[in-house]
């Protein structure tokens, strides 16, 4: 089967979305299918062999060039290929390409209406190639945010269209008005074009289907696999005498690492917990300095700046390396995580982890018995889940442990991708007037 899989780059940050299409696009080739995991807006990046296509499509100049100024909404197809160079692009990303929503609220809007917007030449350039070129059998749009394009490949290529729910809501949900009204009202019309959803979990299935007003039975639930090479089970060496609680996720508010940093201020003033660390890691963009700044100023104030390391953001031996020296993680989320791949990372390597009782995390802990959950954003009930886990290290090495096997069982990138195939030849073989009545 000839799939494209048309993934959004996120400006070189390491994000969850990338990961996971690169993910499941390398399982699908060794399943001996014929996948194209082709980037849009920038290159995409990932800490496992990238099997993108060496071409962006709807690259991010183009899209705020015909944003901005009308003259490039008709410029030749050959000019724009000045600009569409990945590597152009990776360098102007590099160099601080904007992925804050309060200040896309246009370019959402514009390119959510597809071939109504302004980026309307992209569309035509997209088509083009698929029908020219390609001659996909399905194609995948990576998140919601991509559905303006799903009418005219529809319509013109006659195939399936998936589009896979990746957590739009947040970033929807820091537009500023009128975008934001505008955009959610166009998401609610645009979801009518995609012949069928992915969510990661029953959650999000569950929470999109109201907020994008997508039927239920359109949205299929197929779970994040893991490539599981390299990971494994840590030995914690006797030598080791400080309990080490960790963090991995983008360094920014919204993954809550505040949160964690004050319930770490608590355990290690409780004279009944034995001496502990906090390790972080992850991506960190510019913006998001002032924030870790602002955290390590108020360890240093509390005596603890010695007791607390960031690793920075890291490759995947590293990444591995990094999982496998903790006892137990957290990654106290403030907004209601649709994905948590980084908790799936942990139980790969049978780390145990305490989690806000919000989003997928609860479905999470119940379907693996990996950790526990804690009231979210209040950091004294984080710190007395930690305590517990701590104090308890055998129930804590059985939480790592159930984690580890489920990932095992059921969290795999094979199965994720046999998954999705099974999903891709049903909407591929059902005729077409079936396919025209579920968009």
């Amino acid at each position: 089967m000839r799939i494209v899989y048309l993934a959004a780059g996120a400006a070189g940050m390491f994000c969850g979305s990338c990961l996971h299409d690169n993910t499941l696009a390398a399982a699908l080739l060794a399943l001996g299918e014929d996948a194209l995991l082709v980037p849009t807006y920038t290159p995409i990046r990932t800490d496992e062999q990238d099997v993108s296509e060496k071409r962006v499509m709807f690259g991010g100049i183009s899209v705020y060039l015909q944003q901005k100024w009308s003259l490039f909404r008709h410029t030749p197809w050959a000019i724009d290929r000045l600009w569409d160079r990945p590597r152009l692009i990776e360098w102007l990303a590099s160099r601080g390409m904007s992925t804050d929503a309060t200040q896309l609220g246009d370019i959402t809007v514009s390119m959510l209406r597809g071939e109504e917007g302004n980026q309307r030449k992209e569309v035509d350039k997209l088509v083009h190639w698929l029908a020219t070129e390609v001659r996909p059998d399905v194609v995948h749009l990576s998140n919601a945010m991509l559905l303006g394009m799903a009418h005219e490949i529809r319509r013109q290529l006659k195939v399936p269209v998936v589009c896979t729910l990746s957590g739009e809501d947040i970033f929807l949900e820091k537009l500023t008005p009128p975008w934001y009204e505008q955009a959610r009202q166009v998401l609610r019309e645009r979801a009518r074009d995609a012949t069928a959803f992915v969510a990661l979990n029953q959650y999000y299935a569950d929470y999109m289907a109201n907020y994008a007003a997508i039927e239920r039975d359109k949205i299929h639930v197929i779970p994040h696999g893991l490539k599981l090479a390299g990971h494994g089970t840590r030995v914690r060496s006797d030598a080791q005498r400080e309990l080490v609680i960790g963090y991995f996720a983008r360094i920014c508010e919204d993954k809550g690492l505040h949160h964690l940093v004050d319930a770490f201020t608590l355990l290690a003033k409780d004279k009944d917990v034995p001496p502990v660390v906090l390790r972080a890691a992850g991506y960190m963009g510019a913006s998001d300095r002032p924030y870790l700044d602002r955290l390590q100023g108020k360890l240093k104030a509390a005596g603890l700046h010695d007791r607390f390391h960031y690793a920075g953001e890291l490759d995947r031996a590293g990444k591995i390396a990094f999982l496998q020296s903790l006892d137990v993680m957290s990654v106290p989320t403030v907004y209601r995580e649709s994905k948590g791949l980084s908790i799936l990372e942990a139980w790969a390597n049978a780390v145990p982890v305490v989690l806000p009782a919000h989003g997928t995390f609860p479905e999470l802990i119940e379907d693996t018995g990996g950790g526990v959950l804690h009231e979210p954003e209040n950091p004294r009930a984080l710190a007395a889940a930690l305590k517990e886990m701590i104090l308890d290290p055998e129930r804590a090495t059985d939480h790592g442990r159930a984690g580890q096997t489920a990932i095992q069982a059921r969290y795999t990138d094979d199965l994720m991708a046999r998954r999705t195939l099974d999903l891709y030849r049903r909407l591929v073989d059902a005729p077409v007037a079936e396919r025209a009545l579920r968009a």
